[in-house]
């Protein structure tokens, strides 16, 4: 098909093309909704599954698109029906994204290229994830493509360099069975722009069910990205300067622009910012934690939230439990529905009566606002990118329980590289528990990495500044698109 033609100075439109996640979504929509306050014209394609749970939390008026140029739009993704308010096996979606995606997706091209109430589509704004899918409907239709990438800076170049890893005869152990610790620990010296890893710390599946699919599928990703016109990923230049350097050598103009959400609120001062309802939630939102919070004197809550994704035994629920229980601290818990492996989510008669003063559980929380929550003085977090930034930006310190993916190596430059954080042991035993949240929340090494994350906090709202480098590679992607 031939190139796609528009008339300079014509208004951009940008087809935003997130991985069918929770916390894809939310990165992806944080991008279109600043792009949007820029003046393009935005498509945001959901599956047909995640636009109907859009429906369900944010009704159905939103998710059709009632601001201005912003329009929600759906595509099938060939998974069986599903009315389950959970995210989908991730095994599922990445067999979707490689084999069934690119039809629905040129289809949906097609229509966008013959309706004359849009502007005539001038980007393709990718996930990374998504490019076994949205490279070649992009290519075929000839409009440039943008990556995106909702992964720190450091998991990205850890992946660019897996086809190398295993090359040189490195081999991730597939499940937890074979996991042996000398073999995790070997170090990996020769990533440029990374320092003092080892094996564990690199992108895994270890321990999920077909494991070695999903590392399969991520390397097949990994080789499309260089593809992209241009690739932006949520982090500011301070944060990862050596990690970005190295970027930049591999991918096609690399552009820092985060935190995201921190521009956001910065947009949110324009009396022109016209999206601000405009959300992605796919649970329903518990507000009433704030309430609690406000009642508790600062720095004194510990927020625990294991993010869209990632589950918990109820093994290790437990253990959390008690040893949450026996810290004697106050608690903030987020239990998304699906977290125990789908189950109900049942904790212990004990726990339930030793915390019922200090606790709090909820359902799906606003994180932004709970974690620049001046009551809240720590975060035991899964190491999921978003919650990463988001805990980074509001100078809290985190637990670290990295599960898989990029998680670890998130883990590794928040303890390690940004001193920011401890790691929880890879079995979650419950007077290491109780240890380490006392440790966080009261002792002499969690005030120093609470002075850490409020240093990094102030470079990141200067990042977002009017003249901060975040804001600048926003300005200059923007000129790049425009031109």
């Amino acid at each position: 098909m031939g190139s796609n033609e528009f008339e300079p100075g014509q208004k951009q439109h940008a087809i935003c093309v997130p991985f069918p996640t929770q916390s894809h979504i939310g990165a992806m929509l944080k991008l279109a909704k600043l792009l949007h306050h820029r003046g393009f014209h935005i498509s945001f394609v959901n599956t047909e599954f995640n636009h109907r749970r859009l429906v369900r939390t944010q009704g159905l008026e939103l998710a059709d698109g009632t601001s201005s140029g912003f329009r929600f739009l759906a595509i099938p993704d060939g998974i069986p029906p599903s009315d389950a308010d959970a995210t989908q096996d991730l095994e599922a979606l990445s067999d979707a994204t490689r084999k069934y995606l690119v039809g629905p997706l040129c289809d949906l091209l097609s229509s966008l290229a013959s309706d004359s109430s849009v502007p005539p589509a001038t980007r393709v704004v990718s996930d990374g994830f998504m490019a076994l899918a949205t490279n070649p409907a992009a290519a075929k239709f000839g409009i440039p493509l943008v990556h995106m990438w909702t992964i720190s800076g450091c998991a990205l170049l850890g992946l660019m360099h897996l086809r190398t890893l295993e090359a040189k005869g490195f081999t991730l152990p597939k499940d937890e069975s074979s996991l042996m610790d000398a073999h995790l620990d070997t170090p990996i010296d020769w990533i440029p722009g990374m320092k003092r890893m080892r094996l564990r710390d690199l992108f895994n599946f270890i321990g999920l069910p077909n494991g070695d699919k999903l590392f399969d599928f991520t390397v097949e990703v990994v080789d499309r990205a260089s593809e992209a016109t241009s690739t932006i990923v949520n982090t500011f230049e301070a944060l990862e300067p050596d990690v970005l350097g190295a970027l930049s050598s591999l991918l096609p103009r690399v552009y820092p622009i985060g935190p995201l959400h921190l521009l956001i609120n910065r947009a949110r001062r324009d009396e022109t910012f016209v999206s601000e309802h405009i959300k992605g939630n796919l649970w329903e939102e518990h507000s009433e934690c704030l309430k609690w919070l406000d009642s508790k004197k600062p720095k004194t809550v510990i927020y625990i939230n294991f993010g869209s994704i990632a589950f918990v035994t109820h093994e290790q629920l437990m253990e959390f439990a008690i040893g949450l229980a026996n810290s004697k601290q106050y608690f903030l818990w987020i239990f998304r529905p699906d977290l125990v492996n789908g189950d109900a989510v049942i904790l212990p008669v004990e726990f339930v009566e030793e915390t019922k003063e200090r606790g709090f559980v909820s359902g799906w929380c606003p994180q932004e606002k709970v974690l620049s929550h001046p009551s809240v003085g720590g975060f035991l977090t899964h190491c999921g990118w978003n919650s990463c930034i988001e805990s980074i930006s509001a100078g809290v310190p985190m637990l670290c329980w990295p599960r898989f993916g990029d998680q670890k190596t998130n883990s590794k430059y928040i303890c390690d590289e940004w001193e920011a954080g401890l790691e929880i042991g890879r079995g979650v035993k419950r007077d290491e528990l109780e240890r380490l949240v006392r440790e966080l929340m009261d002792g002499e090494v969690g005030k120093k990495m609470r002075s850490k994350a409020m240093d990094w906090k102030k470079i990141a709202e200067e990042a977002v500044g009017e003249h901060g480098s975040s804001s600048m590679n926003l300005d200059k992607f923007v000129k790049e698109v425009s031109s």
